[in-house]
């Protein structure tokens, strides 16, 4: 758990892109590593799902890789590694032998507010929010710098997508914690 200034947050999800570089068959793949589900008519890519660090990932032909479900970049690493050692046996090709650079492309992560909202007066009166009681609970509040959506209930939980690293995320939550005290109807601590 991280803290930060009057919150803390929990990274719950890091999704983070790679090229293994490793040409890839993934009908063959599929038919000779149990953990890996392919049906190209569903989708192009394959899934390779991991118990160990519990994460997932789509496997592509081209050797690029998305993997979801990790909490921490060191899981996301191991993970990448223990995927190249596990498919370059089976490559078509090795393109690459270098250690892949690694993208995160989004972090998940959870937090409160220590405030309770009113989601409708926020929907009401700030631009870029979203809020339909009758589809969801939650409002959804964007913010363009930093690149982040929160979704934000009415106990003051926040579900901060969208940010590439921890700095971003602590930028989103402060701006949104600010932006919103007008409109909690009690802020607890």
């Amino acid at each position: 758990m991280s803290k930060s200034k009057s919150f803390d947050y929990v990274i719950t999800n890091m999704v983070a892109s790679a090229s293994l570089g490793l040409e890839l068959d993934l009908y063959s793949l599929a038919n000779k590593i149990p953990e890996i589900e392919y049906e190209p008519e569903q989708f192009p890519g394959a899934i390779l799902k991991y118990t160990d660090p519990k994460a997932s990932l789509l496997l592509f032909k081209n050797g690029k890789v998305v993997c979801v479900g990790c909490k921490k970049k060191e899981e996301i690493e191991k993970t990448i590694q223990k995927t190249i050692k596990k498919l370059t046996p089976y490559a078509k090709k090795i393109t690459k032998t270098k250690k892949p650079k690694i993208e995160i492309t989004n972090i998940v992560a959870s937090a409160n507010l220590h405030m309770e909202l009113d989601l409708y007066k926020i929907a009401y009166k700030l631009r870029d929010v979203e809020y339909e009681p009758e589809q969801f609970p939650g409002a959804i509040l964007k913010f363009k710098d930093p690149k982040a959506s929160l979704l934000l209930f009415k106990n003051g939980k926040v579900i901060c997508a969208g940010a590439k690293n921890e700095n971003e995320i602590k930028l989103a939550l402060a701006k949104a914690k600010k932006l919103l005290i007008p409109y909690a109807e009690k802020v607890m601590r």
